[in-house]
């Protein structure tokens, strides 16, 4: 996750879990401090600002300073990120652990990705509370629907690249494009076999490979506005 605010750590707590996130020295005195420092690891304590604890007090949540770890972890590309957790037993939790920990969000975000971009689950039919929740779950019914038909043909793609240079995987944003066309088809038939066959072969020819390692610079983009409800989306 990236950076979430205090009355979430307070509240991840509260329901005696965990949490391990990202900080940056902007965000908290004591981060810049520990950077600052060289060490790999530190014991910190975060205190809540004003407007922090009058956001924990209005979520009934504790406003007690939090104590937590923080670790620096560099990454291949030779970039230092700070991380900040509440697993504070440096024995069941080494330093060690938490650079392939932090490598395991990558397919978390790139999910946001997916919904956002691709699925736009933000862009909205209409202003009202049903539109918005048949917009929500419709698309959420549609981006479940392509990975459960995409699965058994993503092993269909494994085996066939086996003998080639890269290994090879659905690619996923043009199944969802087909799908958008096919879901109402789908639910309409009484038997969709014979559109679910073409679906599958659709996947089995629009594949991209897997190259590991990869990786580009983060560009600073200027946020693009969100959605006009005047214009509405081609499907």
């Amino acid at each position: 996750m990236g950076y979430p605010a205090y009355w979430l750590f307070a509240l991840i707590l509260s329901k005696q879990a965990n949490f391990c996130t990202r900080f940056t020295a902007a965000g908290w005195s004591v981060v810049k401090d520990f950077l600052a420092s060289g060490r790999l690891e530190q014991i910190v304590t975060l205190e809540p600002s004003a407007a922090a604890r009058a956001e924990c007090q209005e979520r009934g949540l504790s406003t007690a300073p939090l104590t937590i770890r923080l670790l620096r972890i560099e990454l291949d590309s030779g970039v230092v990120e700070v991380l900040g957790t509440s697993l504070l037993d440096q024995q069941c939790y080494p330093h060690a652990l938490f650079k392939e920990l932090y490598h395991e969000r990558w397919p978390v975000e790139e999910d946001y990705k997916v919904m956002k971009s691709r699925v736009e689950v933000e862009n909205w039919s209409g202003e009202s509370v049903l539109a918005i929740y048949q917009d929500f779950h419709a698309k959420i019914f549609t981006k479940n629907l392509t990975a459960i038909l995409a699965h058994p043909v993503q092993a269909a793609v494994t085996l066939a690249s086996q003998e080639k240079q890269h290994r090879y995987r659905t690619n996923m944003t043009h199944a969802l494009s087909k799908m958008k066309d096919t879901v109402v088809l789908l639910l309409q038939r009484a038997n969709p076999l014979s559109l679910l066959k073409r679906l599958w072969r659709l996947m089995l020819k629009t594949v991209e490979p897997v190259r590991p390692g990869r990786s580009y610079p983060r560009e600073k983009r200027v946020k693009r506005k969100r959605f006009i409800l005047n214009y509405k989306p081609l499907r």
